[in-house]
């Protein structure tokens, strides 16, 4: 299977079974390096997770130094590997643990299982580490997947006029974004006190009068030919083969940095020098690169993300 289309298939899954952390795709099982043997991550021992806690504090950063990432996916290591290859030159072996149970890699960073993990965005990361009590703490933004407003039909919003259908995703996480798209667009105007996650009750204003259809996320791409509009997370976009530079409207507004996706790492080792300049090659030129070449410009450079 082509590249692309493997990027495809697991964006997909990243979508179905991660509306949630925004920033995931699916597996079964952690496993280290992408092909070791699977990691028994719910099996650490209280013994074990006191220990491993302070290793990244106690590690020097150079010679030696092995670092633990928890992904979720494989295609994001096309991301990593550059990163990886410069850390292997100053003497640091980043080591990939892949995770598809998206309750995992918080509690195995929490353990000291691993030292680092990048799969989720923050509105994620604050529920769940309010939920558990976890002790770790975000060091940078990543990517974010661009929820844009795609049409076969117009070919700018302008051009959207009253009685004109458009589509948006029906579940609360996707459907609250695409309604900020659209209030972004100047189509609706949301209720000031409509919150994070809007629903369509909270619409204020119809800007123009349009019928706003909800509908599964994962149908979107297909009705896109029957609606005069629809707003498409960035996964289904791919997976549709959806050019995103012919968006009609382009998600470039935040409020704030709930669906730019980070890194975290436990709370005591945020200042630790390896992580930093784990940062700065992320947070990099050759990362964008990447982002354009290998994901067709759906990830956007959170860090350059105004909010």
């Amino acid at each position: 299977m082509k590249k692309k289309g493997i990027i495809a298939l697991a964006l997909t899954a990243a979508l179905a079974l991660g509306a949630l952390t925004g920033c995931g795709s699916s597996a079964a099982k952690a496993t280290t390096g992408s092909t070791d043997a699977a990691a028994e991550t719910t099996k650490a021992s209280e013994t074990a997770g006191s220990e491993a806690a302070g290793s990244a504090t106690e590690a020097a950063s150079g010679e030696g130094r092995v670092v633990k990432l928890g992904l979720t996916g494989v295609i994001y290591e096309d991301i990593w590997n550059p990163i990886k290859e410069e850390l292997a030159k100053e003497g640091v072996d980043l080591e990939y643990v892949q995770f598809s149970d998206y309750s995992l890699p918080n509690e195995a960073l929490n353990a000291g299982e691993i030292d680092i993990n990048a799969f989720q965005h923050h509105a994620y990361f604050n529920n769940d580490v309010e939920k558990n009590g976890y002790d770790i703490t975000p060091i940078a933004d990543t990517f974010i997947i661009a929820m844009n407003l795609y049409s076969d039909k117009v070919k700018s919003v302008d051009e959207i006029k009253d009685g004109d259908v458009i589509a948006i995703p029906d579940d609360a996480s996707n459907g609250g974004r695409a309604l900020k798209v659209l209030a972004n667009a100047g189509l609706i105007t949301l209720k000031a006190e409509a919150g994070s996650n809007p629903t369509v009750a909270d619409i204020d204003t119809y800007n123009v009068q349009i019928e706003i259809k909800e509908m599964g996320a994962a149908d979107i791409p297909s009705v896109l030919p029957d609606v005069t509009a629809a707003v498409i997370n960035g996964n289904y976009a791919l997976d549709y083969g959806i050019d995103p530079t012919t968006a009609i409207y382009e998600e470039t507004e935040y409020d704030d940095d709930s669906y730019f996706c980070l890194m975290a790492v436990r709370s005591s080792d945020a200042d630790d020098a390896v992580y930093k300049r784990i940062v700065e090659l992320f947070q990099s030129e050759t990362t964008k690169q990447i982002f354009q070449d290998e994901f067709n410009g759906y990830f956007v450079p959170a860090w350059e993300v105004q909010k």
